[in-house]
C-alpha cells in the first residue's frame, strides 16, 4: 500500500475522520499519523456495530486498533489527551509522541478565551494557536520531552504561567498531570515516523481545512497551523494525496462564506453552535473557493466526496461555479505569493463582497465535482460507518487520458 495523505479541502468537517477510519478498515495500515493542529480536532467516527466517537488527537483508526503517532506539528495537550483516552478505554498502548512536539497548558487556553472575548475570532478555545504562538516568541516553550525532566518542565511550565499572568491553576497541578502524561505515552524520538512508513503503509490525517491554512487561508480568519500537505513533505519522501471534501460546503467561526445560505436547514447532530466558534455555517457546494485550495495545496491526486446522501435528498443544494464582485464576474482566486499575509488580506476582503454569480444543481453529484477540481473520485460517501463508502476507482479508471491511480 502507498502511504496516503488526507487534507480536507475547506473550512474542516468534510469527514476527514469516517475517511480515515474506512481507509483503516480497508487497507493494511501501519499507523495514522497526524500531522497538524490539535485537541480542537473533531473528526468524527461511528463504527459498524453503531460506537460513535469524535477524534482529537487519537487517531481515526483508534476504533480498529490501529496505532497513532502524534509527529511534531501536534500541538499536544495531556489533560484533553487523558478525557479522550478514558473515553476510549485508555488505548495510550497504541500512541506515541514524538518529544519535540509543543504542549498545550492551561494558560494558553485561558489566554486563547481571553482574546475569544475581547475580539471573536471563532477558534474552538482550546488554546492551540496561542501554544504555536507563544512559542514563536519564547524559544523555550514547554514540548512533550520536558515531561520526563520534572524540573525542567516545571521551570517552562512557570514561564507560561508567568507570562500570561494566570494564577488559578496551581502550578504544581499542572506538572503533576504533565508528568503523569509522560508515564502513560510512550515518547519517541522523531526517527519514529521513518520506522513507521518502513513497516508498512501509513494514514497521515489532517486537521481542519485548506482554506483555514495559516498562511493560505482567508486572513486573519484562520488557523495557526498548516492544514495543505506542506508538513506532510517534511515527514514522508512519497505519499498519495487525497483531498477530502463536502457535497455542500460548510463552516464554522467567522470569516468569508460566498456561498452560505441561511434558508438551507441540515441540521447535524456533531456539529452545533459552539461556544468559541459559533454557528455551525452551511452553504452550496464552493468550486471557486475549493478549485483555489487545491491549487494551493499543490494538487491532489484522488479526491473523496462526502456527504452525497444529503446532497442528494435536498434539492434546495446547488454547486457554485462563479462569484460577482463589484460588478464582474469571478470563477479564479489566484494564489499570491507565500506567507504573504496582506495579500490574503485583500482577498479576505474581497469575498466579503461576493456573491454567488452561477449556481446549478447537477445529475451526478460525485462526478461533477471530481470534474470541477479535476481529480478522480476515489471515496464516494453516503454516510458516517465505512460501511457507507465506495471506492469508486472505476469512475477514475474509466475518465480517458487520466493517469492518477486509485489510493486502495
Amino acid at each position: 500500500m502507498d502511504h496516503v495523505a488526507v487534507v480536507d479541502l475547506g473550512y474542516g468537517d468534510a469527514g476527514k475522520g469516517t475517511v480515515v477510519d474506512a481507509l483503516c478498515a480497508t487497507l493494511p495500515v501501519r499507523a495514522v499519523i497526524r500531522f497538524n493542529g490539535g485537541a480542537q480536532a473533531g473528526h468524527n467516527v461511528v463504527a459498524d456495530d453503531g460506537r460513535h466517537h469524535t477524534f482529537a488527537q487519537f487517531g481515526s483508526g483508534t476504533l480498529r486498533g490501529v496505532p497513532t503517532h502524534l509527529t511534531r506539528f501536534v500541538v499536544v495537550d495531556p489533560l484533553a489527551l487523558s478525557a479522550e483516552a478514558a473515553a476510549l478505554g485508555n488505548p495510550f498502548h497504541l500512541l506515541t509522541v514524538d518529544g519535540d512536539a509543543l504542549l498545550a497548558t492551561p494558560w494558553h487556553r485561558a489566554a486563547n478565551r481571553r482574546r475569544e472575548r475581547v475580539d471573536r475570532h471563532g477558534s474552538c478555545g482550546l488554546g492551540v494557536g496561542e501554544t504555536v504562538s507563544y512559542a514563536r516568541r519564547h524559544p523555550d516553550a514547554p514540548r512533550v520531552a520536558d515531561v520526563r525532566s520534572p524540573a525542567r518542565l516545571r521551570r517552562r511550565l512557570a514561564a507560561v504561567q508567568e507570562a500570561y499572568g494566570y494564577a488559578d491553576t496551581a502550578l504544581d497541578d499542572v506538572v503533576d498531570a504533565f508528568t503523569a502524561f509522560g508515564r502513560a505515552v510512550r515518547i519517541v524520538h522523531e526517527s519514529h515516523t521513518m520506522r513507521l512508513l518502513s513497516e508498512g503503509g501509513c494514514v497521515f490525517e489532517g486537521a481542519q481545512g485548506v482554506l483555514l491554512d495559516e498562511w493560505r487561508g482567508w486572513h486573519p480568519h484562520t488557523t495557526w497551523s498548516t492544514t495543505t500537505f506542506g508538513n506532510v513533505t517534511q515527514l514522508c519522501p512519497s505519499f498519495r494525496r487525497l483531498g477530502v471534501v463536502r457535497a455542500y460546503t460548510t463552516r464554522h467561526g467567522t470569516g468569508p462564506f460566498v456561498t452560505e445560505d441561511p434558508a438551507l436547514c441540515l441540521p447535524e447532530a456533531h456539529n452545533g453552535h459552539g461556544e468559541w466558534q459559533g454557528a455551525f455555517r452551511t452553504g452550496h457546494f464552493d468550486a471557486v473557493a475549493h478549485r483555489y485550495a487545491v491549487e494551493v495545496a499543490g494538487g491532489i491526486d484522488e479526491l473523496a466526496v462526502t456527504h452525497l446522501d444529503v446532497a442528494e435528498a435536498h434539492p434546495e443544494l446547488a454547486v457554485c461555479t462563479a462569484y460577482r464582485v463589484d460588478g464582474r464576474l469571478w470563477d479564479r482566486i489566484v494564489p499570491g505569493p507565500y506567507r504573504d499575509l496582506s495579500y490574503q488580506e485583500e482577498l479576505t476582503t474581497r469575498l466579503l463582497r461576493a456573491r454567488p454569480a452561477r449556481l446549478h444543481r447537477p445529475r451526478d453529484w460525485a462526478g461533477e465535482i471530481g470534474a470541477l477540481l479535476d481529480a478522480p473520485v476515489a471515496v464516494e460517501s453516503y454516510g458516517p460507518r465505512a460501511a457507507d463508502k465506495r471506492f469508486a476507482g472505476a469512475r477514475a479508471a474509466a475518465r480517458p487520458g487520466h493517469d492518477h491511480r486509485r489510493v486502495a
